[in-house]
């Protein structure tokens, strides 16, 4: 599969994203955990965006909300290598959350690689290098050329998400 550095620029009709897969919204209800929330395309301080909001819970061993994409829209791998990391245009609600990497050498859903960022009420670019990726319980070192899903978090502790994503890409 050829990799272009545009991965969503919202220029598709939602939940597909540019990179022909489809946004999804995950919870920690797949486990038991009651946290819930919403992805929708809507306008967040003027601009398009890909909106997630919701309640995080710990209740029930709980505590995440999640848009999860597949790079490749087949559920494939793809080589990375060429890129330093990945961008991303977001505003929020000045709250801490992460972007986690799946990498096809993974076979547990809670094993990923994870970097964390602030989410302010101001849209912001934030770049975020490969290299910033660290383990979620697992051993195996991060592959680049070998990533399969992303996912923008809401995870760890009981608060109110509110995540609006405008464009994600590599650089």
């Amino acid at each position: 599969m050829t990799l272009f550095p545009v991965i969503d620029d919202l220029s598709r009709r939602f939940p597909e994203a540019t990179n022909g897969a489809s946004w999804e919204l995950l919870s920690d209800r797949v486990m038991g955990g009651v946290s819930s929330g919403r992805l929708t395309l809507e306008p967040v301080a003027g601009r398009m965006a890909i909106h997630l909001t919701g309640d995080v819970s710990l209740e029930n061993n709980g505590g995440f909300i999640q848009m999860a994409l597949d790079l490749d829209p087949s559920g494939g791998s793809v080589d990375c290598r060429a890129y330093e990391g990945l961008e991303i245009e977001v505003s929020g609600n000045g709250e801490s959350y992460g972007l986690h990497l799946r990498t096809a050498d993974l076979g547990r859903p809670w094993q990923s690689y994870r970097q964390a960022f602030s989410a302010p009420p101001d849209w912001r670019t934030i770049r975020l290098p490969f290299t910033g990726f660290l383990p979620h319980r697992t051993e195996v070192a991060f592959a680049p050329g070998r990533i399969r899903r992303l996912g923008l978090v809401a995870i760890g502790r009981a608060f109110r998400a509110d995540l609006a994503l405008s464009a994600i890409r590599f650089f």
